[in-house]
């Protein structure tokens, strides 16, 4: 199986490439850079077959993708700076990457008749309440640009194409790219004492537990919608934040705090992120492990 992969030089992407490898498919990867820019470790992905492509350059994409005519493309790539998305000189180009390369993709799919596997967000929904959003959810109300931007690929992506995968994520953190434990543990060595904010309630989503579902995925025809997280049970980020000071041996003093007493954010947040990922298992899926244990693996391997 040939699997195309855009945002290769993120966190999601360069797990993506290195599973696939792992499974002996043939993977390209892309990104908008000449070359790939991701961490240069030696594993599979910095020695894979590699493209560059302007996901918002409608022409290149389909030139680009039709040229490799592969089984399945699994776009990774986004604007995911949540804050910077809100400002107004940045929009047209948050739209044109999050709704207008995933349109482009997903009609290049639709014409070499390939599956589509779309990362999302559980910004979509306003984050109130406090029930798992069900993957099925059509209640959509976006709180930020981010949101409303990664909708409108959704959107686009269920509309022209029959064989996708819509996976929402949350809380992501992966070896390449910048994330709230690499934050934390950065901030560990510099503070005693860090305010982290309890009333925002999700899961964490280890990047490479994640790829390995991705390509599960991949080589089925369980079309529709999902959500995708580490298991473990629904934490607030002063939780995460209060494992991993104890799992790396930090005596950090942590002290909760509201998002309103936290302040600084120019996109709002959603308090409820709890995704509902009982359709993973009736699909016959493997739920990704615990996040106590992604992070305890985590850590071993940024040491």
């Amino acid at each position: 199986m040939k699997i195309f992969v855009t945002g290769v030089a993120g966190q999601l992407g360069y797990d993506v490439m290195n599973e696939i490898a792992k499974r002996g498919h043939e993977g390209v990867g892309s990104d908008i850079t000449p070359t790939y820019s991701g961490i240069q470790d030696g594993s599979a992905v910095t020695a894979m077959p590699y493209v560059s492509l302007d996901i918002t350059d409608s022409v290149a994409v389909e030139g680009v993708i039709t040229h490799e005519k592969p089984d399945v493309v699994i776009h990774c790539a986004a604007w995911t700076a949540v804050d910077a998305a809100e400002k107004e000189e940045n929009i047209p180009k948050v739209r044109a990457i999050n709704a207008g390369g995933a349109k482009s993709i997903a009609e290049v799919c639709r014409k070499l008749d390939c599956k589509m596997v779309y990362i999302s967000t559980d910004y979509v929904f306003d984050g109130l309440g406090e029930e798992p959003w069900q993957p099925d959810c059509t209640v959509y109300r976006p709180l930020n640009v981010y949101g409303q931007t990664k909708l409108e690929g959704e959107l686009a992506v269920s509309s022209i194409l029959d064989k996708y995968f819509i996976v929402r994520i949350a809380w992501v953190f992966g070896v390449n790219g910048k994330n709230f434990i690499k934050t934390m543990l950065h901030l560990g060595k510099t503070h005693d004492t860090i305010r982290v904010v309890n009333d925002q309630i999700g899961t964490p989503t280890y990047t490479f537990d994640l790829a390995r579902l991705l390509v599960d995925m991949a080589e089925t025809d369980q079309y529709g919608y999902y959500h995708a997280t580490n298991e473990g049970g629904y934490i607030s980020w002063y939780d995460f934040a209060c494992e991993i000071f104890k799992q790396a041996g930090y005596a950090i003093n942590v002290i909760p705090v509201t998002t309103e007493e936290y302040g600084v954010s120019q996109a709002a947040r959603p308090f409820n992120s709890r995704l509902d990922k009982g359709k993973l298992v009736e699909a016959g899926f493997t739920p990704l492990p615990a996040w106590r244990d992604a992070l305890s693996r985590y850590l071993k391997e940024i040491k």
